[in-house]
């Protein structure tokens, strides 16, 4: 289990000690055996790079995404599912057939009308990716590894969400053994929708902290 040290600025950070690398060294090396052998396929013409930047993105922001989309429509609509997401969200996530490679811990987060929550990890680029596929370019950064920690509200300004300056920000440092799952507010006027359908007002974004629900611009 991390621990935290709370810094009281205008923004809490929960800094996760303990980081143990070892996967993510391991898929950079696998990343660099795959760019390898995409490099001599595509020179031998067996291969369309762009196909294949095509596909990453659509796991990178559509399929793998969905999965945490589910997780967090489910809570909005289930009293009961949230309430266990609350207090052992692994357990509750896998109840949806969502599970970490790694066996990795994962805990949810819950904005509220008093306070956001933002997710970096600040040594390399711990990530669900169970409930949100691979990670966005942007959250690997050293920019944003560091920034979220330091100027959380400027960052979000940067991604276009301006919060009130009377909204804490809760920033959460995921290490290789705990991961974390934002779930956003629910949109007002969407009693009415399904889980479906609630699940199409969830981004990526939303579930790492840089973007709220609601409808897809």
């Amino acid at each position: 289990m991390s621990t935290h040290n709370h810094h009281h600025h205008d923004h809490d950070h929960d800094y996760g000690h303990g980081h143990d690398h070892d996967h993510d060294n391991r898929y950079s090396d696998m990343q660099a055996r795959v760019k390898a052998l995409e490099t001599v396929l595509t020179e031998k013409g067996l291969i369309d790079p762009m196909a294949i930047d095509a596909i990453v993105d659509t796991y990178e922001t559509k399929i793998g995404p969905r999965n945490g989309a589910r997780v967090v429509a489910k809570a909005w609509s289930d009293p009961d599912f949230a309430a266990w997401l609350r207090t052992d969200a692994t357990a509750a996530i896998a109840s949806l057939g969502y599970t970490g490679r790694q066996g990795e811990h994962m805990r949810a987060v819950f904005n509220t009308p008093d306070t956001h929550n933002l997710v970096v990890c600040t040594l390399c680029s711990c990530y669900p990716w169970a409930v949100l596929g691979l990670p966005p370019v942007w959250y690997k950064a050293p920019a944003y590894r560091s920034r979220a920690v330091i100027d959380p509200r400027g960052v979000l300004a940067e991604f276009g969400l301006i919060l009130p300056e009377t909204k804490k920000i809760r920033v959460w440092d995921s290490t290789a053994e705990l991961r974390y799952l934002v779930i956003p507010e629910r949109p007002e006027g969407t009693e009415g929708l399904g889980e479906e359908a609630l699940a199409d007002l969830v981004s990526r974004d939303a579930m790492i902290g840089t973007a709220i629900a609601g409808p897809r611009p």
